[in-house]
């Protein structure tokens, strides 16, 4: 897991964009006519998988965990997760939260192995 944990922190925001795209589909209302997740989540993934820096998984980390806060604090967060809102909107909130949850901790990961690496330079 250490030397792949940068890129399933990628592949976690990119998942995490995805079930907003599929919350999206699903009919959920969002602020403006693109969900703003879905564009900061996929440049959260090109900036973490473009850079050189040890640091830069922890963007992915900050962007997982940004991103479980809005869907704790939302007043529809739970109930599109069991089903209030239909099968489709609780489909796309489980590949939201597994994908930035994936984001969290492996960013985590990656961010503690890059500086752990350097340390032993």
């Amino acid at each position: 897991m250490k030397a792949h944990a940068r890129m399933y922190t990628i592949v976690g925001l990119v998942v995490g964009a995805a079930g907003i795209g599929i919350l999206w589909a699903s009919g959920v209302k969002f602020p403006i006519a693109i969900p703003p997740g879905i564009l900061i989540l996929l440049a959260g993934a090109l900036f973490v998988g473009l850079t050189p820096w040890r640091w830069s998984p922890a963007v992915g980390s900050l962007l997982g965990l940004f991103v479980i806060v809005g869907f704790l604090i939302s007043p529809t967060g739970v109930g599109n997760l069991v089903g209030d809102h239909g099968a489709s909107v609780s489909i796309g909130s489980v590949i939201q939260l597994v994908g930035v949850l994936t984001a969290l901790v492996t960013g985590v990961i990656a961010t503690r192995d890059g500086y752990r690496a350097a340390g032993r330079r």
